[in-house]
């Protein structure tokens, strides 16, 4: 009888990370926000929310033809431009423009809260896409409770973006919004993403550590 860290997992190198994680953050996020201010400055409103619904559901249905998986940001994207597409669609209002960022935001985090009960934790799909990891560590009971609060946790970070953002157009200027919002909401994406990273390193400390029994 020997014993071995049957469910062991070692969290990758930064550099490791930023190769694998960067590629699907510019192909999710920055992506669709460039291709929509490009398409905005060249074709106007209305070519800007074709070129950006263009461009993520082509991105979908591109990696579904060649059967690669799609990230979870590629599918958060698609949500958010297909709730902001519709309103703009709608009315050509500053306010409403803006307002339509701050749904997407409610919406994905309503997607984060509605995961938990399912026990299909939007935030684990979020981390396998930036870091692969074995199956046998996320079943485990630790890692799989982990992600659920995780999941809950972004849940509420996105809400309370929400609501700010909401406040901040309506009981402020267009400039100050841009600016103050911008300011907080990247604070307060910052603090949980320092709260899931710490929480995550102790996780894979109590996993790592637990021994299991092999022939």
């Amino acid at each position: 009888m020997s014993r071995t860290h049957h469910h062991g997992f070692e969290l990758p190198k930064l550099p490791s990370l930023l190769r694998h994680a960067l590629p699907r953050f510019v192909e999710g996020v920055i992506a669709p926000v460039a291709v929509f201010y490009a398409a905005f400055a060249l074709l106007g409103l209305n070519g800007a929310l074709v070129a950006a619904v263009t461009w993520v559901y082509g991105g979908i249905a591109w990696r579904y033809l060649r059967g690669h998986q799609v990230s979870a940001m590629l599918i958060l994207a698609a949500l958010g431009v297909t709730v902001r597409a519709a309103l703009a669609a709608a009315t050509h209002s500053p306010v409403v423009y803006f307002l339509q960022p701050t749904l997407g935001t409610l919406l994905v985090s309503m997607a984060f809260l509605a995961s938990v009960p399912l026990r299909r934790p939007l935030a684990q799909k979020l981390a396998t896409d930036m870091v692969p990891m074995p199956e046998a560590f996320l079943r485990h009971a630790r890692v799989r409770q982990f992600f659920l609060r995780i999941s809950l946790l972004w849940s509420l970070v996105f809400f309370a973006n929400a609501l700010f953002s909401l406040w901040m157009l309506f009981n402020q200027s267009i400039g100050t919004y841009l600016w103050v919002r911008t300011s907080v909401v990247a604070l307060l994406g910052a603090c949980a993403v320092g709260i899931s990273l710490f929480g995550f390193r102790r996780c894979l400390q109590h996993v790592n550590r637990e021994p299991a029994l092999a022939a």
